[in-house]
């Protein structure tokens, strides 16, 4: 199991960021805001430390937002001693972030020009959402204007932050019935995480607005740079997945694959805990035309009530020329995941061709010590 995310943002992240602040506020009482940082600390995820550190921050400087905002956004300028290596390492300025997000609602310039500081050392999607729920139209105005600036971290702040379903934070309900019409300012710009989260942002808006992710997607197309070409097909990634018909035909699937599903094994039949399946067939063209085909696997996983639920894994697209097969294969990994847990049962598995469903099998899914017994393993 992956070590929990948190436990890179130990005492460490607290105690740096005091020396840090100290450097450059010299009446900041070290001690004091240590001794409140790190009460109830271990009991926290990751989110929730940077919060209590916000707090403890709010409770040892001055009370004046804007002179609070200002030495926080100094002293992110300081040494900090960690490992530039963690995964987490810019995370440090997580509680940065979210102070300006908890105590700057009311101080919209200030907050804006922290955050505009803060997102090019870490991100300030989170922080910005407040802000878009509390001051829509000051805050798209003023992303509309990051839109052009020259940090490409301000400028994918812009993309982010106005997420729908941004990952790690609360959804912006008000997006999800309106999209923000932000998108298209960054739909050509050139950096690639930016335009990775246009994309991301894109799929998001799709989940609640299929038509709206087509329409997009067929005028962004329209003299497309290979740049934005990419931003459409990862943009469209989760539609064709859910073989949506407006989706797989932008992508040039829209045709029914008239193909023959042949030789499909789901081996081993019996499978247990923390091993794998393989997934195997030939897909033969029997016609005189040639056909361009989406190959995508669909394994309905057992759930902790017992019901399946579908999760689709893209295989690659296939041109077969008049007569011709191909052998496709996929190794499904049954080992435990942060992101998923498997349960016991009979596990259905289709395989979706430009985005028609068609059953290929079964296989059932054993807890190790059930599977031991069967074996006869002791």
């Amino acid at each position: 199991m992956a070590e929990a995310l948190k436990n890179q943002f130990g005492p460490d992240v607290p105690q740096a960021i005091a020396r840090m602040v100290k450097a450059v506020h010299p009446a900041f009482d070290v001690d004091a805001f240590l001794q409140d940082a790190l009460q109830g600390y271990d009991a926290l995820a990751l989110m929730p430390r940077g919060q209590h550190i916000a707090h403890a921050l709010q409770a040892h400087l001055p009370a004046d937002f804007e002179q609070a905002a200002a030495i926080l956004v100094a002293s992110a300028e300081q040494p900090h001693g960690r490992d530039p290596g963690q995964s987490l390492a810019s995370f440090l300025f997580l509680p940065h972030t979210q102070f300006v997000a908890t105590y700057g609602l009311a101080h919209f310039e200030a907050a804006m020009q922290a955050q505009h500081a803060l997102t090019q050392r870490f991100t300030a999607e989170f922080s910005i959402r407040p802000f878009l729920q509390a001051h829509p139209e000051a805050t798209l105005a003023r992303l509309r204007h990051w839109a052009c600036d020259p940090s490409h971290h301000v400028r994918r702040l812009v993309s982010e932050g106005t997420r729908p379903r941004l990952p790690w934070a609360p959804r912006l309900r008000a997006f999800q019935k309106d999209p923000a019409p932000v998108l298209g300012l960054l739909k050509d710009d050139p950096e690639l995480s930016v335009r990775r989260s246009v994309a991301n942002n894109l799929n998001d808006i799709g989940k609640d607005h299929p038509d709206l992710l087509t329409q997009t997607a067929q005028r962004w197309l329209k003299g497309a740079s290979e740049n934005r070409q990419w931003i459409v097909g990862h943009a469209l990634r989760s539609a064709v997945k859910r073989g949506e018909a407006g989706a797989l035909k932008v992508l040039g699937f829209g045709q029914a694959a008239q193909l023959a599903l042949r030789d499909v094994p789901i081996a081993p039949s019996t499978a247990v805990m923390g091993a794998s399946v393989t997934l195997a067939f030939d897909l033969h063209n029997p016609h005189a035309h040639a056909q361009r085909v989406l190959v995508v696997f669909c394994v309905h996983y057992i759930k902790a009530n017992g019901q399946p639920k579908p999760k689709v894994f893209k295989l690659k697209t296939v041109e077969l020329a008049p007569g011709a097969t191909v052998h496709l294969s996929k190794r499904l990994s049954l080992a435990e995941m942060s992101t998923r847990k498997h349960y016991p049962g009979t596990h259905r598995v289709d395989v979706l061709l430009n985005g028609e469903p068609h059953t290929l099998g079964q296989f059932e899914l054993l807890p190790v010590a059930e599977y031991h017994i069967d074996s006869g393993l002791h």
